[in-house]
């Protein structure tokens, strides 16, 4: 019957012997694909969907070929896609469309005040020091709270790996005013992340000078301390701050600077405390203690005009020999233009001046004498051979040039000998008849040697220090 024999008849296997031909094979359907693949029967969009699908083939195939040229040599070098490019019109889109995302995951200056104000109705007051404290469940709780009011972008502060990283009390508890300050510094230097970012023109994680310049144009406005900074010295100032930067994050000179190390720099930190508004009293001492300040760059734009005799814009050893009053010695003034002064195009063929960037070094480094930047730079003229390391006999010959200055000033005479044994004791190298720049460094006096060894009023500070110090404390104590 319809049962199902065994000689296959039936309904079912009358269907499987009438098999339906492949799409591929019916003539409508290559007709229908030779059709559409001229593209004549697409619209515009699917047009360059389809010629976007081309490109991207073909730079596949392009790698594919060569990563087998190459074989298992991986590749080092990345060509910068050209400009009006379409892989540069892609970067740049992809690149805004980041750092807008980035942006909007920023708390704003509302939503910090809302934090603040969650975090000091849900804390607690240690009794004994009054401060404003929050145990774990508080601060789960405090979490809660502030996701409520400003959304889930404040969430990732809030995690107990961040709660472990401040000092708690015997009671498990911390302190609101540190880890609030430490949400407003995170704000804070990822939006200055971002900005850099978008200043960044070849995306490679560098700012050139002209970008950190632009970078500090931008800042200005928001700057309490330099809003009424005259349009003129705009410029300037912006030029002055910059250089900062790329003597601390640029050691190679290589023109540009890692954002990453400009966050992390002191420098940074330096120029954010300019927000601060000025009402009590500041004296001038200690705006020009900051290099950033206005008082301090229109100091230094002073010096170099007050020094530039000829006014030709630039500083002859003559000239340079007048700064700090003439107390700086002539051999070190000698080798700072042999070793970072660069031999101009204009003059005489031996001619050799400072422009304002390397007087802008050459301040700095002054003025930085131990930080490691600026010992670096020193040592460098202290080396009289280029050996990487100092003998007795360096020390000798640098400080003779100290003696005759002091003697000069009418002070006491003294022993050269005397004075490098004191600098050997001072700095214990590593090698008993050499100093090294790591020597110095790892002494934490580097910077009191280089200046006895280059300049009579540092040499003075340093055998004046124990009277110097005195004069120090008897106003604190009269206070």
């Amino acid at each position: 019957m319809y049962s199902g024999s065994s000689d296959g008849e039936g309904p079912e296997a009358s269907a499987q012997q009438r098999k339906i031909p492949p799409a591929s094979s019916m003539l409508w359907v290559r007709n229908l694909r030779r059709y559409i693949g001229s593209g004549a029967g697409l619209g515009s969009e699917a047009l360059m969907e389809l010629e976007t699908k081309r490109i991207l083939l073909d730079i596949f195939k392009d790698k594919q070929q060569k990563s087998a040229e190459a074989g298992t040599i991986p590749s080092f070098y990345k060509k910068k896609p050209e400009e009006g490019s379409i892989s540069h019109r892609v970067q740049r889109l992809a690149k805004y469309r980041f750092l807008k995302k980035q942006s909007d995951l920023l708390l704003n200056a509302d939503d910090l005040d809302a934090m603040w104000v969650c975090l000091r109705e849900n804390c607690v007051i240690d009794d004994a020091t009054g401060a404003e404290k929050m145990n774990y469940e508080d601060f789960c709780h405090i979490a809660s709270v502030c996701t409520e009011q400003i959304g889930p972008k404040c969430r990732r502060f809030f995690s107990p790996s961040n709660f472990m990283k401040f000092e708690k009390d015997e009671s498990g508890r911390i302190a609101i005013l540190p880890f609030y300050l430490y949400v407003m510094r995170t704000v804070s230097l990822t939006q200055a992340r971002i900005d850099m970012s978008e200043l960044d023109e070849d995306s490679d994680g560098f700012l050139q000078p002209h970008e950190m310049e632009a970078y500090i144009r931008g800042l200005i406005p928001n700057l309490a301390q330099l809003r009424d900074m005259p349009a003129a010295f705009v410029q300037m100032y912006c030029r002055i701050a910059a250089h900062k930067f790329f003597f601390f994050c640029d050691p190679h000179r290589r023109g540009k600077a890692c954002i990453k190390k400009i966050l992390l720099s002191n420098c940074l930190q330096e120029l954010m405390e300019l927000h601060q508004e000025t009402e009590e009293e500041v004296t001038d001492t200690e705006q020009a203690e900051n290099w950033f300040s206005l008082t301090s760059a229109q100091r230094i734009c002073d010096m170099f005009l007050a020094l530039d005799k000829d006014m030709n814009g630039t500083l002859s050893k003559q000239e340079l020999r007048e700064y700090a009053d003439g107390t700086l010695t002539d051999i070190f003034i000698e080798r700072v233009f042999d070793e970072h002064v660069r031999r101009g195009k204009i003059g005489g063929g031996n001619a050799r001046e400072m422009d304002f960037e390397s007087f802008l070094d050459f301040v700095l480094a002054l003025e930085n004498k131990d930080a490691p930047e600026g010992l670096t730079y020193l040592f460098r003229c202290l080396d009289l051979n280029g050996r990487g390391f100092l003998t007795t006999a360096d020390i000798h010959t640098l400080f003779r040039d100290v003696h005759q200055k002091w003697i000069e000033g009418g002070n006491y005479e003294l022993c050269i000998e005397d004075v490098r044994d004191e600098i050997w004791d001072m700095v214990k190298p590593a090698d008993a008849l050499r100093i090294t720049l790591a020597d110095l460094l790892s002494c934490k006096q580097g910077g009191t040697v280089a200046s006895m060894l280059i300049d009579v009023r540092g040499f003075w500070a340093h055998d004046n220090r124990e009277n110097l110090l005195q004069e120090e404390e008897e106003p604190q104590e009269e206070g």
